[in-house]
């Protein structure tokens, strides 16, 4: 089933990044029968084939489309599967996303706060879970140590040119505004991109641009 979904997935640049059978303790919420999940399958993107994908495909001006195009090509899958959906940017209540990639994957914490893949490095993201009744065949797990560990120089955390780095936050107003956080804004995050681990990921400058328009327009001071 995980080849299925992974077939299915490519012509839109996503893959199936783990799967996990969950216990109570991962909060994953029961099927519309009330029938507890069995597996959840997680579905994201590593570099930047999606941004691809979704950038090539005309739509109207929505004020979330990436969120929207998602949820149209899971629309689509989940019926075809038998399956039903949740998506991170869903809530109140929001799931809890990174919990169960930690328990699909090996990814660990970086000193920026993101999570980490040890070959698709901090370029990547979770777009959706598959909610599955039957307990499907998944992966086993094989232990993999934090990239993160291993690195002395860790460039992340003098990389940016405002130098305004204090443990994992950002402050999102003069990297808005600064001509000094230019770079940032037309290439993607300059901590981000010093990480060394999945260097052939990097998001393309289109696709990084997209993600900084988003995150600048947050709060004021934010988490990276």
């Amino acid at each position: 089933m995980l080849d299925v979904i992974a077939n299915r997935l490519a012509p839109h640049g996503l893959i199936v990044r783990g799967a996990f059978h969950p216990d109570p303790a991962d909060d994953v919420p029961v099927l519309a029968s009330g029938t507890s999940v069995g597996t959840v399958v997680l579905v994201g993107n590593a570099g930047s084939a999606m941004w691809r994908s979704f950038s090539r495909e005309p739509r109207p001006m929505e004020r979330h489309p990436l969120n929207e195009w998602i949820e149209s090509v899971m629309g689509v899958l989940v019926q075809d599967l038998g399956a039903e959906v949740c998506y991170p940017h869903h809530g109140p209540p929001f799931r809890p996303f990174l919990h169960w990639a930690q328990r699909a994957e090996p990814i660990a914490r970086s000193p920026l706060g993101l999570f980490i893949h040890p070959r698709f490095g901090l370029w990547h993201a979770y777009r959706a879970a598959l909610l599955f009744s039957e307990r499907l065949p998944v992966p086993l797990r094989e232990p993999v140590a934090a990239p993160c560990e291993g690195c002395a120089a860790k460039p992340c955390l003098t990389a940016c040119p405002l130098a305004h780095l204090r443990g994992v936050v950002l402050h999102v107003v003069e990297c808005a505004t600064s001509d000094a956080g230019r770079t940032c804004r037309e290439q993607g995050c300059a901590a981000r991109r010093a990480c060394p681990i999945g260097v052939s990921y990097r998001y393309e400058p289109a696709h990084a641009r997209f993600h900084m328009e988003a995150f600048l327009r947050g709060p004021a001071e934010q988490s990276i």
